[in-house]
């Protein structure tokens, strides 16, 4: 049977339940999005019971799992266990994250969306460095928003340390960006989303890399960061949006790093055709248009090439300095968008993985905070030579 649903309905020529369900279990065993936290034996308990990602059952399935996490952690809470109430509040976020995957694009998603952030606040009341909800003031045109919602944390000791400020792709939302690698970095982190997704108030859209102007500005006014040294990373589809603004705001932000992105080829017509059936499980043409204020794969598929970096002759002006992060057998983004880039304009630090989209997310990410806290340091803070030699 088909089982992509978009919002359209099924899409024709969906692979079959039983190859996403393989997908969706390898996923959860190695603990990738859209499992980060969650426990394999569970999913696979709830994956053996389903015959389809038909949004009602599917919410409802993986929405009673974060229900008896949720029950768990008010529990330990009750009981006084701090550490047990963050890890159940993480699990049941974790579980609503899943029932809401790809993107709240139907009301049941839109739902349990809304459930995955009350548990993460829930379990950020225990987190250390700790965590503000901010709502940054955006004056956009008539039918944006009026704010963006972000997440920031501030490591302990620094009195105004530079700012890493992250957000992933279509499925990834600012929930699942703790940015503890980057803290241990001595990093802020400001965690958002891209343009189209969660807290964002604009959809995306050729020009939607305005939505981080006021962002730059409200960092740049604030004195418990140094809004002089911000660092821009993009996951996946944000990876797009890195890169743009690493050319076009380069005035603005002082290193950018693209973790598995596009610019050119992933716009085509082949390559989506091949991306629709490639690692990721299902309805990836569909959560890209919705993004974009698109309804159907149809429609991205006709819209996308308006995207390129290349054909808007973006890709051959100076830069921040910019680092691609990606795995070389990656088929949701082709890998010849990082090797475009290696070959315009300025010259860019890369590290390709021998693993498929965006590489092993930790590594990568915990490799990303390094060179970001390396770029982003003061001449005066970075080690001498001497020093690095153990003189």
């Amino acid at each position: 049977m088909s089982v992509t649903a978009g919002a359209e309905g099924p899409t024709a020529g969906a692979r079959p339940w039983g190859d996403v369900r393989r997908l969706l279990v390898e996923r959860a065993r190695v603990r990738r999005q859209p499992f980060l936290d969650t426990r394999a034996d569970e999913v696979e308990q709830v994956l053996a019971r389903l015959d389809s990602v038909e949004p009602a059952p599917w919410v409802e399935a993986f929405g009673a799992l974060a229900e008896a996490h949720e029950r768990a952690a008010r529990g330990a809470e009750a009981a006084g266990d701090r550490e047990r109430a963050a890890a159940e509040w993480l699990l049941a976020a974790g579980y609503w994250r899943v029932a809401r995957y790809p993107a709240p694009t139907s009301a049941p998603k839109r739902a349990a969306h809304e459930r995955a952030r009350s548990s993460y606040l829930a379990a950020a009341r225990y987190f250390d460095p700790p965590l503000e909800e901010v709502r940054i003031p955006f004056r956009g045109r008539a039918g944006d928003g009026d704010h963006v919602l972000a997440h920031l944390r501030r490591p302990h000791g620094l009195e105004r340390p530079p700012v890493a400020v992250v957000w992933g792709g279509i499925d990834a939302f600012k929930e699942e960006r703790r940015g503890d690698a980057y803290l241990a970095e001595g990093l802020a982190t400001l965690a958002m989303e891209m343009p189209g997704i969660g807290g964002s108030p604009i959809v995306g859209a050729p020009d939607a890399e305005r939505l981080w102007d006021p962002v730059f500005e409200w960092l740049g006014a604030r004195d418990d960061v140094d809004g002089t040294r911000i660092g821009i990373v993009g996951g996946s589809t944000g990876g797009y949006w890195a890169v743009k603004l690493a050319h076009v705001r380069r005035d603005r932000i002082a290193a950018a790093a693209c973790h598995g992105g596009c610019v050119h080829h992933a716009f085509t017509r082949e390559w989506m055709e091949r991306a629709q059936v490639g690692e990721y499980p299902f309805e990836f043409g569909e959560t890209l248009a919705a993004a974009f204020g698109l309804r159907t794969y149809e429609e991205w598929v006709a819209f996308a090439p308006r995207l390129s970096l290349l054909d808007a002759g973006i890709l051959d002006r100076p830069c921040a300095p910019l680092l691609l992060v990606n795995g070389a057998n990656d088929t949701v983004f082709p890998i010849a968008d990082m090797h475009l880039l290696l070959e315009r304009g300025d010259p860019k630090s890369a590290r390709f993985y021998q693993a498929g989209h965006m590489g092993p997310y930790r590594d990568a990410e915990k490799l990303i905070a390094r060179w970001l806290a390396t770029t982003l340091r003061a001449p005066a803070e970075r080690p001498t030579v001497a020093a690095s030699r153990g003189a």
